[in-house]
């Protein structure tokens, strides 16, 4: 495995410089843990979630779309065992008054004494660990009283299960289906951290899909595989990546099976995406807690029973990182080190920039000509300002694929070049070819040039 140049600290640098992601509420000091996704950021995560979207819905028939509310009854955290049993262990420190997670104290570090970890620096005094519920409490109506307590979803998931009849009823889908949706939830992390790996607000990706019971442990093999290659065929390295079995004492309560889709990020292996075998445990809840029926019913067979779940569940901001951190890469030209970032072409916010040479001689004319045929195929950016040095490192640390450039030649003979972003490879073509050429070259097989 290559040495990578990449550091958390150069991705939160050019994430901040080139307008992709930057601290929440800045002007006022920033919020612990808290992002705001800029231009760029919001393109990259679009398109990332499109893959995902068109992985599941586009070559896929047995899985359809939903968009559930963030606020639901309270008695959906009670069934899903969350207001019970969401909680992470918490300790106090009582000289400088921080907060830590207590399993998770060996990843962290001491506030006053960075190169020690909470408990070991020499004024450090932790408290005895007590449980600490991750939901994020509020109140529906102008009162505030125990009838109006709501909770922001700490999942996705649970969305799902409690539409489970809606969607059996309109779909007219059957098991093995499956339904899927990405959405925002919430957790009030003890300790989050790492840039946008851990945040307190967050977007998942989630799929439920509900098998017969006698076919849940084929599915799981089957999404578990799945999901790996979903990730590899947009460009992340295969020996980044690792699938890791939770052992007996890893598994929650409902799951008989758990696997970790694992990326090799600048802080060590961590979890990507996790798939469950979580049984029928969540439809018999919902069932208990609701008295509405969760089942499906084969008229074929004249069968009825609760079906199992296999749920693949990634996070749209994890997977944007992931992405990033492969896709970062520095080398050094004629002397100058240029950064950029090799992410899938369909992956990358700007799939071509057309750029004049210069600002005169009919070229931004010709050069809007260029950019108005493209612009309704595909994400395209029109960029007229400074040398023209400094756009292509503006373009390639955007990770821009192509950018097309219009000279002196190109007003006597229609003609411009391509420059493409990883090979650095020039090509004279007629501008009328621009539009076919550059959408056959997005639809073309690709692979990242860090797999030699």
């Amino acid at each position: 495995m290559a040495e990578d140049t990449v550091t958390m600290d150069k991705i939160v640098a050019l994430c901040k410089r080139r307008g992709f992601i930057f601290p929440s509420s800045e002007i006022y000091g920033g919020l612990g843990s808290t992002y705001d996704f800029g231009h760029y950021g919001v393109l990259l995560k679009t398109n990332v979630k499109g893959e995902w979207w068109r992985s599941l819905l586009q070559q896929r028939d047995d899985v359809v779309a939903l968009d559930s509310a963030i606020l639901q009854h309270p008695r959906v955290w009670e069934a899903s065992g969350h207001v019970g049993g969401f909680s992470d262990p918490m300790v106090d420190c009582k000289q400088c008054g921080q907060r830590f997670r207590a399993d998770h104290l060996d990843q962290l570090a001491c506030p006053n004494k960075p190169s020690k970890q909470p408990g070991e620096g020499p004024e450090c005094e932790l408290t005895e660990a007590r449980e600490f519920n991750l939901m994020f409490e509020t109140t529906v109506g102008p009162l505030k009283d125990s009838g109006s307590i709501a909770y922001l979803r700490p999942e996705t998931a649970q969305g799902i299960f409690i539409n489970f009849k809606n969607v059996l009823q309109f779909s007219r889908k059957k098991p093995p289906f499956g339904i899927a949706q990405i959405g925002k939830s919430f957790r009030n992390e003890i300790t989050p951290g790492n840039f946008i790996f851990r945040t307190r607000e967050f977007e998942q990706m989630e799929m439920e899909f509900f098998v017969p019971p006698a076919e849940a442990d084929k599915w799981f093999e089957f999404w578990s595989t799945e999901r790996q290659r979903w990730y590899t065929d947009l460009g992340i390295r295969p020996d980044h990546l690792q699938l890791r079995v939770h052992e007996q004492d890893e598994l929650s309560h409902y799951s008989s099976g758990t696997s970790d889709i694992e990326y090799l990020f600048p802080i060590g292996w961590s979890e990507l995406e996790g798939i469950a075998n979580r049984g029928d445990f969540d439809l018999k809840q919902h069932t208990e807690f609701s008295g509405e029926k969760l089942e499906y019913f084969d008229q074929a067979s004249g069968e009825k029973y609760v079906p199992h779940v296999i749920e693949p569940a990634a996070g749209a901001d994890r997977a944007t990182l992931a992405f990033l951190v492969d896709a970062y890469d520095e080398e050094e030209i004629e002397g100058d080190v240029r950064t950029v970032l090799r992410l899938h072409p369909r992956l990358s916010p700007v799939k071509v920039a057309v750029l004049p040479l210069v600002k005169k001689d009919g070229q931004p004319e010709l050069a809007r000509e260029a950019f108005e045929s493209l612009r309704g195929l595909m994400t395209t950016e029109y960029d007229e300002g400074g040398s023209i040095g400094k756009r292509y490192r503006r373009q390639d640390e955007i990770g821009t694929p192509w950018c097309v450039t219009i000279d002196h030649d190109s007003i006597d003979d229609r003609t411009v070049t391509i420059r493409e972003r990883d090979s650095l490879s020039q090509e004279r073509v007629a501008i009328d070819d621009l539009p076919a050429l550059l959408s056959a070259k997005l639809a073309a097989p690709w692979q990242s040039p860090k797999l030699g």
